[in-house]
């Protein structure tokens, strides 16, 4: 079995839609391989899939490597996911299937309150990121990959980040708005969070505006 690290925390009908596109994904991921599949959610929303058959180890390692992986333990010094759970004056806690506190001072993302850096970088509630366990009495860090990819955000066209939908929702949105020739692509930075890359003639923030409305979810603009 393998613990995916991207949370499936809404309910109802939503959680239903996002189970069913997230068999459709792993079987993408793994449908060419010989082995059989379960999905299922543990007490703490994070998705598990169970494996069968004789490319089971291959698979789950297609998996980890597509969504990241929640383990039980961690090593000093190796690269783990978790969600963005919490922040605060001190630094945001990441769930990693269980709490990861990473310090203001470590996350080399340039100046501001993590509060502030959380809205400049587009971080919402649930993303997935990339972190470096400390140990041995370092503090955990976010990864030098996940540091390129938040600057590369900001260095675009610009992007409308939104949590609590999954990718086909949100375009279906950016549609139904009128807004389907203003953006490149809708890019799945986890099941539930989805990343809208702008045009270079599309203003984030109105955006944010025009598509807010249809949403029940946090949205964040990344505005170059």
């Amino acid at each position: 079995m393998v613990v995916l690290a991207s949370k499936v925390y809404v309910e109802g009908d939503a959680r239903e839609r996002a189970l069913d596109g997230l068999r459709s994904l792993v079987d993408n991921d793994v449908g060419g391989l010989d082995v059989e599949f379960e999905v299922g959610v543990r007490h703490d929303d994070f998705p598990t899939v169970t494996l069968e058959g004789p490319d089971e180890v291959a698979a789950r390692n297609a998996l980890a490597e597509t969504w990241g992986e929640i383990t039980p333990e961690f090593e000093a010094g190796e690269t783990y996911v978790g969600t963005l759970e919490s922040w605060d004056a001190d630094g945001f806690v990441l769930d990693a299937g269980e709490d990861v506190r990473i310090p203001a001072d470590e996350f080399d993302l340039g100046p501001g309150s993590p509060s502030q850096i959380r809205e400049r970088f587009g971080l919402l509630q649930h993303v997935p990121l990339t972190f470096v366990y400390g140990g041995d009495g370092e503090s955990p860090s976010l990864a030098d990959e996940e540091r390129d990819r938040l600057y590369d955000w900001t260095r675009g066209s610009g992007r409308l980040n939104v949590n609590s939908a999954t990718r086909g929702e949100v375009r279906a949105t950016v549609n139904r708005a009128g807004h389907a020739r203003d953006i490149v692509t809708v890019e799945r930075l986890g099941l539930l969070e989805q990343s809208v890359v702008c045009k270079d003639s599309t203003d984030p923030p109105g955006l944010l505006s025009a598509v807010g409305k249809h949403l029940p979810s946090e949205l964040l603009a990344v505005v170059p």
